[in-house]
């Protein structure tokens, strides 16, 4: 049985959603720089080799994925919490060979 009625444990989550959605905001924006950096990178692999580097896109995919999630929370969707306040998770869809 919760401590607190159920109303009062939404309007904490939706206070709490300020620092967690501006940690993550921080870290998703940083790694998003990253993502982008590889994607050029991958970019000239695919050019020069003619196939694509299964780890460069699974990078990529990880990022995508830990966005996803965290759209999810601040629009309210779900009440899981995004990266790094919860594990990574298998990507929403795999990395197509």
């Amino acid at each position: 049985m919760p401590l607190l009625p159920r109303r009062i444990n939404e309007r904490w989550e939706a206070v709490m959603r300020i620092p967690v959605a501006l940690i993550s905001g921080i870290i998703l924006g940083l790694w998003k720089m990253v993502v982008e950096f590889v994607l050029i990178i991958h970019w000239f692999v695919v050019i020069i080799t003619g196939k694509r580097n299964a780890d460069l896109a699974s990078f990529a995919n990880a990022w995508i994925t830990e966005y996803y999630k965290f759209v999810r929370y601040i629009n309210f969707t779900t009440n899981e919490r995004p990266f790094p306040f919860t594990p990574m998770h298998k990507p929403v869809e795999p990395v197509k060979k």
